[in-house]
């Protein structure tokens, strides 16, 4: 049998599952390209023609050259022709070559739950996959329920994913739906499975409900599966899913068998984990195994003298291996990697002194509460600005913001808020009013009409997303506060800015800022 593992990656649809995730289609372009650039086999979108959100993603010119967009969706609906389903045709008419349907494996389900025969529920199996093959997609079934399935009627579970194969299903996906079947479980099963469809088709998807997500996926790699879906970081509805921040590392270095990441990517995976975190705007599990700030820290006394004796005493792997450091007692070099990935991507020349200089700036606004993983727009102006490529194409004098929450003359509720803004253009002054319904609206909007007739191009410049996290909770109303702030523009590029301040309408006044500046910086560039 093959030793070959391919992955496929679910975090922008079930990991969308989650309660309180919804992404924004700037979200899934930036979470996606992390997944191409890692060497994801499969990337699974979203589903189409369920959602606005979804529908624009698949929508976007969206270049995978490691990765194959895959659009999730299900089998035909009871009683209809896959020619007359809206939901295929949906899957099929999408940018996605490889389409991923979910249907039933589990009796109970489908007496219970789709109120049809068994036989119907097969040929539902069989006729979507078929149409899908037919229409030139690759076809990937989603066999829901199947580990519960197989042990309350094992023929009946077994007929559903061999009709698929059979149908051309490239790959055969067993689920463990409710994330309750154990490890020891997991391999008796698939041993059994893999004995009537290939090894080679067959892959797993294992729910968290116990803990067990990704032993549970090592257990049916080892009985012969050869295709694991998870998300980064194990998000996903309930417990989450099997964690693929962790499986990687898992696969490449304690394992025989291979995938399309070489031991040279995983230094990537720390900067991916902390991108979702970022994007989710929550902060990262620390104890997390591999990527995790403490998951090679160790404490004073006999065990950190013992480690910086011997590493191997007491950690597993290298941590550089993995883009993260080793922590004895406090250490700040966290992400230094990272960093420099970040500084090669601007094709800048760098000195040595330069870069430590960038690096010892990056430290000191990082202890300040900034963090640049997904706010590279931020990012690159910090190391522009200290490298004297450009000058700030406007300077502050000061603004002001005030807020009117009143009932008007229909007794409905109204709030408003006015920013009064004081900049200087070219040595000339400026003092400009703009209103909104909000004060971040309120200043971005001042700032638009002070700006527009020196720098016409801020005309499509677009905020598209704003979110706030409290960094210090402990103090209260005094906390700090950290704003990431999404832009785009009619080029269709998008770009993430931050701000840092007690106040959170400095930071954000510091991350609106920074997106104006990118802009111009970027079209002036782009007009030379």
């Amino acid at each position: 049998m093959e030793d070959k593992v391919y992955l496929f990656d679910t975090t922008l649809r079930d990991g969308q599952q989650t309660t309180g995730v919804n992404f924004s289609v700037s979200d899934k372009m930036i979470i996606s390209q992390h997944l191409n650039d890692l060497g994801i086999d499969y990337i699974e979108g979203g589903w189409p023609g369920a959602n606005p959100t979804d529908n624009d993603f698949f929508s976007r010119d969206l270049v995978f050259n490691n990765s194959k967009l895959t659009a999730f969706g299900m089998t035909r609906r009871p009683g209809r022709s896959v020619e007359n389903d809206p939901g295929l045709s949906s899957l099929i008419n999408s940018s996605a070559t490889c389409v991923c349907i979910v249907g039933k494996s589990s009796s109970f389900h489908v007496k219970n739950a789709l109120e049809i025969s068994k036989q119907e529920n097969i040929e539902m199996i069989s006729d979507s996959i078929q149409h899908i093959k037919s229409k030139n997609k690759e076809p990937i079934f989603d066999a829901e329920h199947f580990f519960d399935g197989f042990k309350e009627d094992k023929d009946f579970a077994i007929n559903c994913i061999k009709e698929a194969y059979d149908a051309g299903a490239r790959w055969v996906v067993l689920c463990d739906t409710n994330g309750g079947t154990l490890p020891h479980e997991i391999f008796n099963i698939v041993s059994e499975v893999v004995k009537i469809v290939p090894g080679k088709n067959i892959g797993i998807h294992a729910h968290n409900d116990t803990d067990n997500a990704v032993a549970n996926a090592l257990a049916a790699i080892n009985a012969g599966a050869r295709q694991v879906q998870g998300t980064i970081n194990g998000l996903g509805e309930r417990c989450g899913n099997t964690n693929l921040i962790s499986l990687i590392p898992t696969l490449v270095l304690k394992t025989n068998f291979e995938i399309n990441i070489n031991k040279d990517k995983l230094k990537n995976l720390i900067n991916i984990s902390r991108t979702l975190d970022n994007i989710l705007n929550i902060p990262p599990t620390k104890n997390a195994p591999y990527v995790g700030e403490h998951a090679f820290s160790h404490k004073g006394g006999l065990h950190a003298s013992a480690v910086e004796k011997n590493s191997s005493t007491y950690e597993h792997i290298e941590p550089n291996i993995v883009g993260n450091s080793r922590n004895v007692i406090i250490s700040n070099q966290a992400g230094r990697s990272n960093i420099l990935s970040q500084l090669n991507k601007l094709n800048v020349e760098l000195k040595n002194d330069q870069i430590n200089n960038i690096l010892e700036t990056i430290k000191e606004k990082e202890a300040q509460g900034y963090s640049f993983d997904t706010a590279l727009a931020s990012f690159e102006l910090l190391v522009r600005r200290q490298l004297g490529h450009f000058e700030d194409f406007y300077k502050l004098e000061k603004f002001r913001v005030t807020d009117e929450r009143r009932w008007n003359a229909k007794g409905s509720l109204v709030t408003e808020a006015e920013a009064t803004i004081y900049l200087k253009v070219r040595e000339i002054d400026i003092m400009t009013v703009g209103v909104g319904n909000g004060p971040v609206n309120a200043i971005d909007s001042a700032l638009r009409k002070a700006l527009i007739d020196y720098f016409p191009s801020l005309e499509d410049l677009k905020l598209t997303d704003y979110k706030v996290m409290i960094l210090s909770s402990e103090k209260g109303t005094g906390a700090i506060t950290r704003v990431l702030i999404e832009s785009s523009d009619k080029s269709n590029k998008h770009w993430t800015t931050i701000g840092v301040s007690p106040n959170i309408i400095d930071a954000s006044y510091s991350a609106i800022f920074d997106s104006i500046t990118f802009k111009l910086f970027n079209d002036l560039n782009n007009n030379n």
